[in-house]
């Protein structure tokens, strides 16, 4: 089987920051760097030439920033963002963001983040099997459909939860106890007060978290014999 290379962009103006990110790429077996701009308008224009499969974005930028190069352009890439504040994290997800990385990058957690990136690709272009069973979730007034399989966690953040999957992270106004009511109990399992899993998704577990796509996610200690009950 073909190895799977990703075509990258990387959008930074500041020159240091760009280098940084672009030996990353060239590091990654699976990351091919095609193009790399130091502002939003060069990058709209190299764009129409030039097909990505995933840019490293920054957000603050002169003139036109990450946000809004993305509200310009038709056909949206996978996209990373890439900044030194934490303030636009919300944001980002509204985009549809696989990741958010704050500078600088830590090898560890550029590697997590294109993890990401290559699953979702994978699932988009493999023909992964889709699952007839999902959920409804309304979203930025709109209405999601999310099938159960694509599902792998969801994430208490305050009066809101997020719910992480292969296609996009969604936000969704609910408490996690009326949201735990609309998933099927065989499938998911809250082991944590702020965190509800697909069971099927666990790659790794220990007595602290489990594991599911790269990420870890605490493990409540009166949860722990329950979820070794059903892994078992």
């Amino acid at each position: 089987m073909e190895e799977l290379i990703l075509d990258c962009a990387v959008v930074d103006d500041s020159t240091l920051q760009r280098l940084a990110i672009v030996k990353l790429i060239k590091d990654h077996p699976n990351l091919r760097l095609v193009a790399q701009y130091n502002n939003a308008i060069e990058t709209k224009n190299g764009l129409l030439e030039t097909k990505v499969d995933l840019i490293f974005l920054d957000i603050e930028m002169p003139i036109l920033t990450g946000f809004d190069l993305l509200d310009d352009l038709v056909h949206k890439p996978q996209i990373i963002f890439v900044t030194g504040k934490t303030k636009y994290a919300y944001e980002a997800f509204k985009y549809n963001a696989i990741d958010y990385l704050r500078k600088p990058i830590t090898k560890d957690r550029f590697m997590n983040a294109v993890h990401k990136a290559i699953s979702l690709h994978k699932l988009r272009h493999e023909g992964a099997v889709e699952d007839d069973e999902y959920i409804f979730v309304k979203s930025n007034l709109k209405k999601k459909k999310v099938f159960l399989n694509e599902l792998k966690y969801i994430e208490a953040l305050g009066d809101y939860v997020k719910l992480v999957t292969y296609n996009e992270p969604i936000i969704v106004l609910s408490t996690m106890k009326a949201f735990e009511k609309q998933l099927p109990v065989d499938r998911f399992m809250r082991i944590h007060k702020s965190y509800i899993i697909n069971i099927d998704k666990i790659e790794k577990y220990n007595s602290r978290n489990i594991e599911i796509d790269g990420d870890k996610i605490p493990l409540s200690r009166h949860k722990k014999a329950k979820l070794m009950e059903v892994l078992s």
